[in-house]
């Protein structure tokens, strides 16, 4: 009788275990697309993704103000079934850091991405080290922010091709001024597990300024020798680091 008693205790024990562990896999890829791009940009890392085994869905953000897109991000997480790794491109860095806190966010990927302290802005971060490039310009009522189309290909796109670049500065998504100059709460970097890719040769935000952030937030970095646009032109070296940190997130 003990020793039936002992062996359906390990057998139910050893199913908690299994329950657990697989309750713990990181399979939902959320992936939120920065400023001035949209998220089709992403098929390409999204595709080789999928052919991995994860669940991948974009947020198309409306770039309208910081809590509008932090919203968009809540209904897609919403959706998912178990927890979901959060990427963040550029801008959405700062969406990610927000949206980041649900206890089903299991980690968070900023992808030459913005990674904001508590009351830190995009506005307050950019300005602290300038980058190379400086074409950002306003719409006529000062509302909305976009990047010049003559100069869209040498600051945002340089590493890719022409006609590529040139489709992306006709089709950019404009930001609202408001969402660059909102301001964070308590980032979830300060509580969940967070890899950063530095764009080394990036003309949109300072690539100091990338690892700077990477640095005061404790994230597991990974240089890339790309510009801005770096999930277009090394799609599979950032699915390399995003499949890594699912994995990672499930230990």
């Amino acid at each position: 009788m003990k020793r039936l008693l002992f062996t359906l205790a390990l057998a139910f024990s050893t199913s908690i275990i299994a329950t657990a562990v697989q309750a713990a896999e990181v399979k939902n890829i959320v992936i939120v697309h920065g400023a001035l791009a949209d998220g089709s940009g992403w098929r390409k890392a999204t595709e080789i993704l999928e052919r991995r085994g994860f669940n991948v869905t974009i947020v198309q953000e409306p770039i309208t103000s910081l809590a509008d897109d932090v919203a968009a991000t809540n209904r897609v997480l919403d959706l998912q079934d178990g927890y979901s790794l959060l990427v963040g491109h550029s801008y959405s860095g700062m969406v990610i850091s927000e949206a980041g806190k649900r206890p089903d966010v299991a980690g968070l990927v900023y992808v030459a991405a913005f990674q904001p302290e508590k009351g830190e802005s995009l506005l307050d971060l950019a300005g602290s080290k300038p980058p190379a490039g400086n074409s950002i310009k306003q719409t006529r009522d000062g509302k909305f922010l976009y990047l010049d189309p003559a100069a869209f290909a040498q600051d945002f796109a340089a590493d890719l091709p022409g006609e590529d670049a040139a489709f992306l500065a006709k089709s950019q998504v404009f930001a609202a001024k408001n969402a660059f100059a909102a301001k964070v709460g308590e980032p979830a970097w300060k509580t969940k597990k967070s890899w950063s890719i530095v764009a080394t040769q990036d003309r949109s935000i300072n690539p100091e300024l990338e690892r700077d952030m990477a640095k005061r937030a404790g994230s597991q970095v990974t240089e890339i020798d790309a510009s801005h646009a770096v999930f277009m032109s090394q799609p599979e070296k950032v699915a390399a680091v995003i499949e890594e940190a699912a994995r990672q997130s499930a230990k």
